[in-house]
């Protein structure tokens, strides 16, 4: 059964990675892959916000946990994508933008997953 909730997390996290995705075509442009950028900031963002959730409600089942996190959040952050944007700039001879692509995705990303944290650590009201 894990698996079947996982599955169907992915597929959403997926479409949802997917739209990100063209909306920032639409917006930038090709020449940067805001979109992945977008994408693992905001999923960073998101793992930080559940991980502080699932801290204070200790009750919330395996089989959500594994919805959200591994299915719906897996499907949406784009490592490998991130990997291959960034081979994409240094094949061509972008390093000044692979550099900011990378140190921005990275650093954001955990700052971003702090953030997160710190929401639910400040007493935040929960549903």
């Amino acid at each position: 059964m894990p698996y079947l909730i996982i599955f169907f997390g992915a597929g959403i996290g997926g479409a949802l990675r997917h739209g990100v995705n063209v909306a920032a075509e639409r917006a930038f442009g090709l020449g940067f892959p805001v979109g992945t950028m977008i994408v693992n900031i905001l999923g960073s963002f998101a793992l930080g916000l559940l991980a502080g959730y699932f801290l204070i409600r200790t009750g919330v089942s395996q089989d959500v946990r594994w919805f959200l996190t591994t299915g719906v959040l897996g499907g949406f952050t784009t490592f490998s994508a991130f990997s291959l944007d960034t081979a994409l700039l240094i094949q061509r001879h972008q390093y000044g933008l692979a550099a900011v692509y990378v140190g921005g995705s990275v650093i954001a990303g955990i700052a971003a997953l702090f953030l997160g944290l710190a929401l639910f650590r400040s007493g935040a009201q929960l549903p």
